[in-house]
C-alpha cells in the first residue's frame, strides 16, 4: 500500500492483537508512529490488550503517556481498555486512580475494576466497588456478575456469594451460563460443595466450563472419588472436556493415587490431541509420580525438550514422594548443569530428599544454595530446612532456622517437635508444643503422633492418654492407625501388655497387623509369652509376610519348649514364602555415602570395616557389656 492511513494500521494492529499475536502489535505500533501515522482509541485498544498479555508494565505506561499526549484518554473505550492493562498486570493502585479520575464509565469499566480485585484476592475491595456501582450506576450485567463471584474463593465469603446468587435470580441473569457457571465455580472454592452441585443439576445448560468447575472443585475439596464419578457421567453424556477439565481429573486421580484410572485419562487426552499442553504434562507428571509410578512420570518429562521449572519441580518431588531420594539429587544435579533457576518448591523437595537421606552435608550446601538464591526463611524454605536439620541431629542449627522464620506454620512446628523427639530430648518437645499453643497454631494429626511418640520414649502413660483423648475433644482431630500404633507403643513400653492387648481389640479404625506386631516386639522384651504368642498367632492369622513376627514368635515356643509349634511357624513361613530381609545402613562422611547390606562383602573398606567392629565390640566385652556383643555375626558386613 502506497498510503497507509490509521485505518489500515489499526486492521493490522487489533487483528494480531484478537489472535494473540502480542509481540507483532508492540512491533507495528512503533513503525506506524514512525510512519507519522497518529494513533486513535481503537489503535491503543490492542497495544493495550498486548501489553497485558505479555507483562510489558514500561511499554503500556509509555503507551499510557502517548495516550493522553495525543487527546485520547477522554475515550470511555481507551480508558477501559487501560484500566483493564493495568488490572491483569497487578498494578491495582495505578488502576484504581484512573479508575477514579474517568469522567465517563461504562459496564466494562466497573467490570474490569472488579476483576481486579478479585484477581489479587482483594474479596472485601470487589465486593466495596460492586455496591458502590450499584449505588451510583444501577446497571448490572453479565459481566458484572462474574467479575464479584470470581472474588469469592474462602469460606468466610460464603455468605455474601448467596447475595449475590440472590441478586442474579432476582435480575434474571442466572439464564446466562456464563453467570451460571460463575456461581458453581463460587460455590466450589468457597467448600460449599453441597450447594455447587445443587446449582449445577439445575441449570438447563452445561458447556465444558461448566462440568469443569464442578469437577475441579470437588478434587480440590477432598471429594475426588466424587470428582471421577462426575467425569464418568459428563464423559456419559458425550460432552467433550477441555484441557482444563482434565487437568482437574488427573489431579483427582493423585489425590486417591487411581493409577489405572489416571492411564485412562491420559489415553483419552491423547486421543483428543492434549498431549502437547505443558499444563497437561504437569498434571501427568504429578499423578503419575503420586501413584507410585515414577517410570512413567519420568517418560513423560523426558518427551518434554525444554521442561518449565514447574515440572523439574513436580518430578523432583514425585522422586522424593516415592522415597527415590538419590534419583531426586541426581535431577536436582542436572537441573544445576543446565542453569536453570529453582523455586521454593524445587528447593523444598530436595531438602526433603536430604532429610530422608540423613545427608546432613548435602543438606548445608543446599541450604548455601538457596541463600544464593535470595530464597528467604519463609514457608515452605524454613519449615523444610528445619525439618532437615532436626532429622539429621542437628538441633542447634534447625532451632536456629526455626526461631529466625518470620512466620511458622504447623509443619514447622511438627518438625521441631518431632526433631526434639527424635533425639531423645522428649521433655523439650512437649515443652515446645506447649509455646505452639500459646502462638495460637492449632495442632494436626502430626502433631499428635509426635506428642505421643515423644510420652512413649519418656513413660508418660498418663500424659500420653491426655494427649490422645484432646485430640478429638479439643482439636477436632480423629485418631488415625498411627496415633493407635503411638498407644500401643506407649503401653507396650511401659509393660501394660494386657492393657495394650485389650486396646488392639477395641480399636474402632482399620489397622491390619500393625498394632499386634509392636505387641509382639514388647512381649519379647518383657518375657511375657502368653500374650507374646497371643499377638504372634493373631499375625499368622492375618496372613503377614513379615519375617520378624515368624521368627519372634518361633523364639517365644522354643523358650517355653513348644517344639511342634516351633515347626509349625517354620513350616508356615516357608509355605508362605516369607524370608528374612537383609538389614541395610548407611553413613554419609566426607563427600559420599558408605552403604552397608548384611550379607555383603563388596564395599571397598570392608576388612577395615570389620576389624574395626571387632576392636569396640572386644573393648565393650571388657566392659561387661556382653548382651549386646554377643549377637553380632562377623562372617558379613555390619
Amino acid at each position: 500500500m502506497e498510503n497507509r492511513d490509521v485505518v489500515s494500521w489499526n486492521c493490522l494492529i487489533t487483528g494480531h492483537a484478537q489472535q494473540g499475536c502480542s509481540v507483532s502489535v508492540l512491533q507495528l505500533f512503533p513503525r506506524m508512529i514512525a510512519d507519522g501515522v497518529l494513533p486513535n482509541p481503537f489503535t491503543f485498544a490492542g497495544v493495550f490488550t498486548a501489553v497485558a498479555h505479555l507483562s510489558e508494565e514500561q511499554r503500556g505506561k509509555e503507551a499510557h503517556s502517548l495516550a493522553i499526549k495525543t487527546g485520547n484518554m477522554s475515550d470511555v473505550f481507551v480508558g477501559s481498555s487501560l484500566l483493564n492493562m493495568y488490572c491483569k498486570l497487578g498494578l491495582l493502585p495505578e488502576a484504581w486512580q484512573l479508575f477514579d479520575r474517568m469522567p465517563e464509565r461504562n459496564s466494562v469499566t466497573w467490570a474490569a475494576m472488579i476483576s481486579g480485585y478479585a484477581t489479587e484476592r482483594c474479596e472485601r475491595e470487589a465486593l466495596e466497588l460492586f455496591e458502590l456501582m450499584r449505588k451510583k450506576e444501577a446497571i448490572v450485567n453479565e459481566f458484572i456478575f462474574t467479575s464479584v463471584l470470581s472474588a469469592f474463593a474462602l469460606p468466610s465469603f460464603v455468605n455474601h456469594g448467596k447475595l449475590i446468587h440472590a441478586l442474579v435470580i432476582k435480575t434474571g441473569y442466572l439464564s446466562f451460563l456464563a453467570v451460571g457457571n460463575a456461581l458453581v465455580t463460587m460455590y466450589a472454592k468457597c467448600e460449599s460443595l453441597d450447594d455447587s452441585l445443587q446449582l449445577f443439576e439445575l441449570l438447563s445448560e452445561k458447556n465444558s466450563i461448566t462440568w469443569s468447575a464442578i469437577i475441579t472443585g470437588h478434587a480440590q475439596n477432598d471429594q475426588s472419588e466424587r470428582a471421577l464419578g462426575l467425569f464418568s457421567t459428563m464423559h456419559g453424556a458425550r460432552v467433550k472436556p477441555s484441557e482444563y477439565t482434565l487437568v482437574g481429573v488427573l489431579n483427582a486421580c493423585s489425590n486417591v493415587m487411581a493409577h489405572r484410572e489416571g492411564k485412562q485419562v491420559h489415553d483419552y487426552l491423547l486421543k483428543l490431541g492434549y498431549a502437547s499442553q505443558i499444563f497437561i504434562r504437569s498434571a501427568l507428571i504429578d499423578m503419575y509420580a503420586k501413584c507410585g509410578s515414577v517410570d512413567d512420570a519420568q517418560k513423560e518429562f523426558d518427551l518434554l525438550k525444554e521442561p518449565d521449572i514447574v515440572l523439574w519441580s513436580s518430578m523432583i518431588g514425585g522422586y522424593v514422594q516415592n522415597g527415590q531420594n538419590e534419583e531426586a539429587l541426581a535431577l536436582y544435579g542436572r537441573m544445576e548443569v543446565e542453569q536453570l533457576l529453582p523455586n521454593e518448591l524445587t528447593m523444598a523437595s530436595v531438602l526433603r530428599a536430604c532429610s530422608n537421606l540423613a545427608a546432613l552435608e548435602q543438606g548445608k550446601q543446599v541450604h548455601a544454595r538457596t541463600i544464593k538464591y535470595g530464597l528467604g526463611l519463609e514457608i515452605p524454605i524454613g519449615s523444610a530446612l528445619a525439618n532437615m536439620y532436626a532429622k539429621c541431629g542437628s538441633l542447634e542449627d534447625g532451632n536456629l532456622v526455626f526461631r529466625r522464620m518470620p512466620q511458622r506454620d504447623v509443619v514447622s512446628w511438627n518438625s521441631m517437635i518431632c526433631g526434639l523427639s527424635l533425639n531423645g530430648r522428649g521433655k523439650e518437645a512437649l515443652e515446645l508444643f506447649e509455646n505452639m499453643k500459646l502462638e495460637g497454631v492449632k495442632p494436626d494429626s502430626v502433631t499428635f503422633v509426635n506428642l505421643l511418640s515423644a510420652s512413649s520414649h519418656m513413660g508418660l502413660v498418663d500424659r500420653g492418654w491426655s494427649y490422645f483423648r484432646s485430640m478429638y475433644d479439643e482439636y477436632n482431630v480423629v485418631p488415625k492407625v498411627e496415633h493407635h500404633a503411638c498407644m500401643v507403643d506407649l503401653l507396650s513400653r511401659a509393660g501394660m501388655l494386657e492393657r495394650a492387648k485389650e486396646f488392639i481389640e477395641s480399636c474402632p479404625v482399620e489397622h491390619g497387623m500393625c498394632l499386634w506386631r509392636i505387641l509382639l516386639g514388647a512381649c519379647k522384651s518383657f518375657r511375657n509369652y502368653d500374650i507374646g504368642a497371643y499377638a504372634g498367632e493373631r499375625l499368622m492369622d492375618l496372613g503377614s509376610q513379615e519375617s520378624a513376627a515368624y521368627v519372634l514368635l518361633s523364639g517365644i515356643y522354643a523358650s517355653q519348649g513348644k517344639w511342634g509349634d516351633v515347626e509349625r511357624v517354620r513350616r508356615m513361613m516357608r509355605l508362605r514364602g516369607v524370608s528374612k530381609e537383609p538389614g541395610c545402613s548407611w553413613i554419609e562422611h566426607k563427600d559420599g555415602v558408605h552403604v552397608f547390606v548384611a550379607g555383603d562383602l563388596s564395599h571397598p573398606l570392608i576388612e577395615e570395616t570389620q576389624a574395626e567392629v571387632k576392636r569396640i565390640m572386644e573393648h565393650m566385652k571388657q566392659e561387661g557389656n556382653r548382651a549386646s556383643w554377643k549377637h553380632f555375626d562377623f562372617s558379613g558386613s555390619i
